[in-house]
């Protein structure tokens, strides 16, 4: 792990590069730029809540009762996991050509892949911060530990991005069965609706096997409710979190001398 950390130390200006030429690529030619990076989460929030609140009077949440807050503060996070593992996903793939001209630690590419969402992320932050100011939303203390919940998605991504980079060199029906998981895992994920709303203790401890629930309960818990989790909370995030950049480290090094032959 110490020269793995090292190398990426090496390979920094190499990740700043990569991450400034993707954000550049994302917004090229259009007019708003990063704007939409801010403009995107509300616009669907919009649409979102008009559906669901207002054409099918869903109710957000017992303790949130605002359901743009709800709603914006699970997207956010989603939105980042997807789009995140999603790039790692196709990340190897996609640079081959350079993989094959020069050497560079190839895990640095699924890796810039995150880095690229969590920037993407932290600006579209910003739409949060608009919306609280708009529906006058108190502002807790506990907010300023936003950062924590973050952090523990964003190594969740870099181990699922991992695994999925791998898995992709070699079979690449990865990419379209992941693209429908990815529907799947919203619906499954309290982003619309309160799992609290449930009855059925089975389904409540089913979906609580599904990290992005702790990730995003966290996240509202510290930006909106104004509660600090306790240690359980942080514990299944951390951990959670470690065990999928494990199984993702050991799995990219084992097979990443054969990606190679493959791409």
């Amino acid at each position: 792990m110490k020269e793995r950390i090292q190398t990426m130390f090496r390979y920094r200006f190499l990740l700043q590069d990569l991450t400034m030429r993707d954000l550049r690529v994302k917004y090229r030619r259009s007019v708003l730029g990063m704007l939409w990076s801010i403009l995107n989460p509300l616009l669907m929030m919009v649409v979102i809540t008009t559906v669901f609140q207002h054409v099918l009077k869903v109710a957000g949440s017992k303790e949130i009762t605002d359901f743009a807050i709800f709603y914006l503060t699970g997207s956010l996070i989603y939105n980042f996991i997807s789009e995140s593992t999603g790039g790692a996903l196709n990340s190897i793939v996609q640079y081959s050509s350079l993989i094959k001209k020069v050497y560079i630690p190839k895990y640095i590419f699924p890796l810039e892949k995150c880095m690229f969402a969590f920037v993407n992320l932290l600006f579209s932050l910003i739409a949060l911060v608009i919306m609280f100011i708009i529906r006058q939303t108190p502002i807790h203390w506990t907010i300023v530990l936003f950062p924590i919940p973050l952090l523990y998605a964003f190594i969740f991504s870099v181990g699922l991005g991992l695994i999925l980079a791998t898995l992709n060199v070699f079979f690449r029906d990865v990419g379209h069965l992941y693209s429908v998981w990815l529907t799947a895992w919203m619906y499954a994920t309290p982003i619309i609706y309160d799992i609290g709303n449930f009855s059925n203790p089975a389904l409540i401890f089913v979906m609580k096997l599904n990290p992005l629930y702790h990730y995003i309960t966290y996240f509202r818990e510290v930006a909106v409710i104004g509660r600090v989790p306790g240690l359980e909370a942080n514990l299944i995030c951390l951990l959670s979190g470690l065990v999928f950049l494990v199984i993702g480290l050991l799995l990219f090094k084992k097979f990443q001398d054969r990606f190679i032959l493959y791409i």
